[in-house]
């Protein structure tokens, strides 16, 4: 009989969000060896590879792209016989275990004569080919099976290919599009999808979202900024206005500690840590939400330095799940592509408030000074909080907006 080990998607790996299955990085009959993605799964949040827990060949896909896979889920089978019997060069006698295996290759054969792994590409390879819109029948793939590197797609790019390919590509019509229009569909990310999703639910199903915004003075932090940015660069942490954000939210949570909390049906559950997620864009691709724990226990270098590794990690895709879990508060910092105000900014279920700060320019304001008004140019920007009604009122939103904005504007932290 066969020996066969499970591939498992287990719920650690998860860490309670929903995924879809992407694609099959070997077909039905290949060999994989231990500690090799096998699968690439997708949440709302990350992609995620799961390895072959044993090297041996392929027998069963239990899943299919485009498939809902639940924790602790079985997702193949791995023929570990059938490795064994490659290693010792047996292939004058043929087990049944073999004859299986030969079997279902030629079934997949059928399905994909020329057997190309061209179509099986990792996350950092799909995000190239969509940047340059890339025609993958076009490229020549140098890892298994002619499975495209990201190597590969650098090189198609610095050849000049790809810019030819694109400039094709956008005289295509799309079949749906008005006759005298030019256009292309682009098939929904499984990312895009979910935080669609997400955001639908919170809008329309959760929580009815009432918005304040306040205007707030940068000055004092964008000195203490100047002044302290080279010493934290010397220990290797890039000082952004971002880390100033979290410290002042956690001082504000300390005074209005209904913000860092969940909404039940018959009690508001508070939480002690507060967990701030930061909204990170991935460029067209969406947005995933990193989470810094935390935050009241830590000083403005150790906020940093976790914001920093969690922002470096999000653009190079290596987040997991956990790092997006258990988030209390959520940061949305819209002003670095230039938004000045964004109301609502919906809620990050089942949070009950997010805060926004839009872009910070130059503005005069009105001050008296000995009697006499006076005018002066200070760096403002506007910070909105966007709560759910259910959960706190306008009260409890202005309460901790006006101490978030004093702790930036006299900020005399380190």
């Amino acid at each position: 009989m066969m020996s066969l080990q499970e591939l498992r998607l287990t719920a650690e790996q998860l860490e309670g969000t929903e995924a879809t299955l992407s694609q099959w990085l070997f077909n039905i009959g290949d060999a994989v060896s231990e500690g090799e993605p096998v699968v690439e799964l997708e949440t709302d949040k990350v992609a995620i590879e799961v390895v072959a827990p044993c090297s041996g060949v392929l027998t069963e896909h239990k899943f299919k792209p485009g498939d809902k896979v639940e924790p602790d889920s079985v997702m193949a089978l791995i023929n570990t016989e059938a490795q064994q019997s490659d290693s010792q060069g047996d292939k004058g006698n043929k087990s049944e275990e073999n004859v299986l295996t030969t079997n279902a290759v030629a079934q997949q054969s059928a399905v994909n004569p020329d057997q190309s792994c061209r179509h099986l590409m990792g996350p950092a390879v799909r995000k190239l080919v969509a940047e340059h819109n890339l025609d993958i029948e076009q490229m020549q793939g140098s890892g298994r099976g002619g499975r495209i590197t990201r190597e590969d797609a650098l090189s198609y790019i610095a050849s000049g290919q790809a810019q030819k390919t694109a400039s094709n590509n956008n005289a295509i019509s799309s079949p749906v599009a008005m006759a005298d229009m030019n256009s292309r569909m682009v098939p929904h990310s499984s990312m895009r999808k979910a935080i669609a999703k997400h955001m639908v639910e919170s809008l329309l199903e959760k929580a009815p979202h009432v918005t304040s915004v306040f205007e707030m003075d940068m000055s004092n932090i964008i000195e203490h900024r100047k002044w302290h940015k080279k010493e934290f660069a010397e220990k290797g942490v890039n000082l952004t206005f971002t880390a100033y954000f979290l410290a002042a939210s956690a001082k504000a949570m300390a005074a209005v500690p209904d913000m860092n909390a969940q909404f039940h049906e018959d009690a508001l559950e508070i939480f002690q840590s507060i967990n701030i997620g930061v909204g990170t864009a991935l460029g067209d691709k969406g947005l995933v939400v990193p989470v810094v724990k935390n935050v009241q226990a830590m000083d403005l270098l150790g906020i940093a330095q976790a914001l920093d590794d969690q922002t470096q990690r999000a653009r190079e895709n290596k987040l997991t799940p956990f790092d997006m879990k258990g988030g209390t508060f959520t940061i949305s910092n819209h002003g670095v592509s230039g938004s000045l105000m964004a109301a609502p900014i919906i809620i990050n279920q089942p949070q009950v408030a997010i805060l926004g700060i839009g872009k910070m320019e130059k503005r005069v304001e009105v001050i008296e000074v000995d009697g006499r008004d006076e005018m002066r140019i200070r760096p403002k920007c506007y910070v909105s909080l966007s709560i759910d009604h259910r959960a706190v009122d306008a009260h409890q939103t202005n309460a901790w907006l006006a101490c978030f904005v004093n702790e930036i504007e006299t900020w005399g932290g380190v």
